[in-house]
């Protein structure tokens, strides 16, 4: 059973990465979030796990950190009906910012989840549902990206007020985290977030 792959990339993907590891290149499904910080040509080590499909055989799924695939495996496992690709998708916004996700899922708030991580209100719900008393055993990396608790009626109502301008949840949130990086955030009135949030959109 191959866990660990070190070498060289020789192609890169959405999806997917191709590993030359002493004379072989082994394709390795991979997180959008972790495609875009790999280059062709560059060295990599990525933890790594097999999962075997009845329509695609054995198929390899890698991790830039160990974390990462234990959170992948947490996906996999508790989760009813997710598969190793599915759990990979779950993964990628979950990548978003770990410590945040971790606190969404304790805290039980499906509004965090997606407003912040773009997931549908049912996958929330299932999310909350399968991983409220899981989530312990998670190694969580990286510091805390947004303040879930204070800023939820403000994420909230600003999400609500873009998306019926005619703006979607991803473009919502972008323009948020712009504004976070500039120092602006739950502290300002919600008139001047959304008339900020329109001058980043506009642009």
């Amino acid at each position: 059973m191959i866990v660990y792959l070190q070498g060289k990339i020789l192609e890169v993907s959405d999806g997917s990465v191709v590993v030359l590891c002493n004379g072989i290149g082994y394709e390795v499904n991979i997180t959008k979030n972790s495609a875009q910080e790999l280059v062709a040509g560059q060295e990599v080590v990525l933890y790594v796990a097999e999962s075997i499909s009845p329509y695609d055989g054995t198929m390899l799924y890698g991790f830039l950190h160990k974390e990462d695939k234990e959170l992948w495996q947490l996906f996999r496992d508790a989760i009813p009906n997710t598969g190793a690709k599915k759990a990979l998708d779950l993964l990628n916004k979950a990548l978003r910012s770990v410590a945040d996700f971790h606190q969404a899922i304790i805290k039980r708030d499906p509004k965090i989840l997606t407003g912040i991580f773009g997931f549908t209100s049912k996958t929330a719900e299932k999310l909350i549902n399968a991983l409220k008393d899981k989530m312990d055993t998670i190694t969580v990396q990286g510091e805390s990206k947004i303040k879930v608790l204070d800023d939820a009626p403000y994420l909230s109502n600003v999400l609500e007020a873009l998306g019926a301008l005619g703006y979607s949840a991803t473009e919502a949130r972008r323009a948020l985290d712009t504004l976070h990086t500039q120092g602006i955030g739950p502290n300002e009135k919600i008139e001047t977030i959304i008339k900020e949030a329109l001058r980043v959109l506009k642009k």
